[in-house]
């Protein structure tokens, strides 16, 4: 199994996507990139932290490869908003990738670049917190409340329920292939 971490606006948003992918075994809503140790979701809605929230996604790479956690990732929200996504505005709603290694970084590279080359776009998705081939930004694990949110509490949340399904519905039109039975 391997991990890969990503930021794509509201975590509830992302980990809903990612709880549908082939080859995923967990998904982990959490905060990363910041400076605050240990912070709350107060906190880093404040925006002071410099944490983005994103996800922590445990995978097979004999299912699915790293390469196309990150297509699917760049496919499945908008990553030309800079440190927005939606109504949700704010550096920690960026789109950002922490690699957690030098071989994370170049395939994040290459999937910007083809993500890029794809839509005629400009993705403005950074590759964040990689120093000598370590991710030098600590990852902090979401409170409880926040796991596997779509699946309880956000099938009775008005912004959910506006933000996900569409979310999910892109995910089944655009990578059928990557979507679980």
């Amino acid at each position: 199994m391997e991990q890969a971490i990503i930021a794509g606006g509201c975590f509830w948003c992302t980990e809903a996507v990612f709880k549908d992918v082939i080859g995923v075994s967990a998904v982990e809503s959490g905060y990363i990139g910041g400076t605050t140790a240990n912070p709350t979701y107060k906190e880093v809605c404040s925006g002071r932290t410099g944490h983005a929230e994103g996800i922590r996604v445990t995978f097979d790479p004999a299912v699915i490869s790293l390469a196309e956690i990150y297509d699917v990732f760049l496919g499945t929200h908008d990553p030309t908003q800079l440190n927005r996504q939606g109504n949700d505005v704010g550096t920690q709603y960026r789109s950002a990738i922490f690699p957690l290694s030098a071989k994370q970084a170049e395939e994040a590279e290459a999937a910007i670049a083809r993500w890029n080359a794809e839509n005629s776009g400009s993705a403005v998705t950074t590759i964040e917190g990689l120093v000598d081939g370590e991710q030098t930004k600590p990852w902090y694990v979401a409170e409880d409340y926040h796991q596997e949110y779509w699946d309880g509490e956000g099938q009775r949340n008005p912004y959910c329920l506006a933000t996900i399904p569409p979310k999910i519905m892109k995910l089944r039109k655009s990578f059928q292939k990557y979507v679980k039975a």
